[in-house]
């Protein structure tokens, strides 16, 4: 397969680059890489892609027609689409919302707008939310649940994103799915994350901030899994013209101060804590059920918290020394266009 991987430097996607390199597959790398967070991680990503010989990649604006188009015009043999490209962050969200309409929403519709050009199209995955639940107080989330009480802009954008893929299948029969993540944590993630801050102040000796309540909890899922799935839900396409919704989340809610005495057991320092009320943004809790997708592909997740956690803090160690030592040359980590 030849698949188009927007956000290719991305976590989740340079993880999903990987696996599909690993299996023979071409994969069209794009991506901004805007400094929401830092850039040089998503070089070093990058970098770690180069090498191989069926990646190659080309940096772009996913809201700009003519970045996409001329990316997609080079490769007219794409038969799969993987859409992780999104501009991430609950809270973020409040603070620039037209930086979400510009990423999230006009990105996906210009990429819809030029992927049904595509003669050898068979199937477009993209990257939803467990944010599109918002309000909804019912555990476990089901796909078959209401999703019309956002909690945050980030989860309207979301929500938009599934709209417009169910827009684009009835009206030009192109086969799509999303993926609705559960807090997806690992090596190479997303530093903005609470387990990735959390780390960084524990082993810095910073105070680290809890939000109030007994009932804060994740349903944290390991990116090996969130990868699996990715890949299960690509290979099972559905009937042209159709648009479903799958959550892909390891239906084991955490509570957030039990991440925290993982990171503290495997980092070997005690956490200084501190405590504030949650803001309106963050949702409580989240609670995937996982068994339309099981039914559907025979995906399950199989990493435990506690050894997700453990591999991420060995990866962490090493890589905040290599960022602290400069070991990395960050011009011979870009990857050209």
């Amino acid at each position: 397969m030849k698949i188009f991987l927007t956000g290719a430097a991305g976590f989740v996607g340079y993880h999903v680059a990987e696996q599909l390199l690993s299996q023979g597959h071409q994969v069209v790398g794009f991506d901004s890489l805007n400094a929401y967070y830092s850039v040089r991680l998503k070089q070093d990503r990058l970098a770690q892609l180069a090498p191989k010989p069926d990646f190659t990649f080309r940096q772009g604006d996913l809201s700009r027609r003519a970045d996409v188009e001329a990316i997609l015009g080079e490769h007219p043999d794409i038969s799969h689409i993987v859409h992780l490209a999104a501009q991430a962050g609950v809270r973020y969200s409040l603070a620039d919302p037209c930086a979400y309409v510009t990423a999230n929403m006009m990105g996906h519709v210009v990429l819809l707008e030029a992927a049904r050009q595509l003669p050898a199209l068979r199937h477009i995955v993209y990257a939803s939310s467990s944010s599109v639940y918002g309000l909804n107080e019912t555990m476990p989330f089901r796909e078959s649940d209401a999703v019309d009480r956002p909690g945050s802009f980030y989860a309207v954008t979301k929500r938009a994103g599934e709209l417009t893929a169910h827009a684009y299948a009835h009206l030009y029969g192109l086969r799509q799915t999303g993926l609705r993540f559960f807090t997806a944590y690992g090596p190479w993630g997303r530093p903005d994350m609470a387990y990735y801050k959390f780390a960084k102040a524990i082993t810095e000796g910073k105070a680290l901030t809890l939000y109030e309540g007994e009932g804060l909890a994740r349903d944290f899922t390991y990116i090996d899994d969130i990868v699996s799935g990715v890949l299960a839900a690509l290979m099972n396409e559905p009937d042209k013209g159709v648009s479903r919704v799958l959550n892909l989340g390891s239906d084991a809610p955490t509570a957030v101060s039990h991440l925290v005495a993982l990171l503290e057991q495997e980092l070997g320092i005690k956490a200084v804590i501190t405590t504030r009320r949650r803001p309106l943004s963050d949702v409580e809790a989240t609670w995937s059920s996982h068994e339309k997708m099981t039914l559907l592909t025979g995906w399950r997740p199989v990493i435990s918290l506690e050894e997700g956690v453990k591999r991420f803090v060995a990866w962490f160690r090493e890589y905040e020394q290599i960022e602290t030592s400069g070991e990395i040359d960050c011009e011979s980590s870009r990857v050209s266009e």
